[in-house]
């Protein structure tokens, strides 16, 4: 949309979509989405790498579960501004503060999907493991992860999408990545900023997810097949019933 009333242009006019905004803005568009996307990616993969941990010495010692989990939830419900208030004396005013911020987030869901994952292992899978020599560590690796990847992918996919939407509220100390397109956006009521700039949010939101689940269908190439034999099992069942 080009142009308005009297052939005045879009952005005269403070349409809400408006393609001289998407031509004029391009690089102010690019810059703030690599920066969500890399603020958003760091903090995933920072907060997968402490979750992991986290997650084994909350099995490995029952006592430990409870405080584990505890404090990875109380840390989920801390605000959002106040959580950056916080840590912006130690970081200054940086990304540092807000990916900081957002790995805190992301270990409650983390953290419960990597367990719930690893507790869902039949235990005659362990044991048929540690029979045929398997050692704690082989365990983990070789049978127990590659079982647990459903979950785990499943806790990683809402972290990253919660993780794309909490992005945006960097814009509090200047790294928010589309937030701070937004946050300008609406400071001057500039319609067509703040829809693209949502627009480009829910989109990387739904790519990372799609991502995601392609990266768990090519990880568990098993549970297709057993979808598949489940459904053929069904049809069996139906048709047997029908002819009987």
């Amino acid at each position: 949309m080009s142009g308005g009333v009297g052939g005045a242009s879009c952005l005269e006019t403070n349409d809400w979509i408006c393609g001289e905004y998407l031509r004029t803005r391009s690089q102010e568009l690019v810059d703030a989405t690599v920066q969500h996307i890399g603020i958003t990616a760091v903090s995933v993969a920072i907060g997968l790498l402490i979750a992991f941990p986290l997650a084994l010495v909350a099995r490995r010692w029952r006592g430990a579960a409870g405080p584990v989990l505890g404090l990875t939830t109380v840390l989920y419900t801390v605000p959002s501004l106040a959580m950056f208030a916080l840590l912006t004396p130690v970081f200054g005013v940086s990304a540092s503060v807000v990916v900081t911020g957002l790995v805190l987030y992301s270990l409650t869901i983390l953290v419960r999907n990597i367990l719930a994952g690893l507790a869902a292992v039949p235990a005659e899978v362990r044991e048929a493991a540690r029979g045929m020599g398997y050692g704690p560590a082989r365990l983990l690796y070789e049978v127990e992860l590659p079982l647990a990847l459903p979950a785990l992918v499943a806790g990683l996919r809402i972290a990253t999408v919660s993780t794309v939407a909490m992005t945006t509220i960097g814009s509090v100390v200047g790294y928010g990545g589309l937030g701070n397109l937004i946050a300008s956006g609406m400071e001057g009521f500039f319609k067509a900023e703040v829809l693209t700039a949502s627009a480009l949010c829910v989109l990387l939101a739904l790519l990372a997810d799609l991502l995601l689940m392609g990266l768990q269908r090519l990880l568990t190439p098993w549970t297709r097949a057993q979808a598949r034999s489940k459904a053929r099992a069904r049809r069996g069942a139906r048709m047997a019933k029908a002819v009987g």
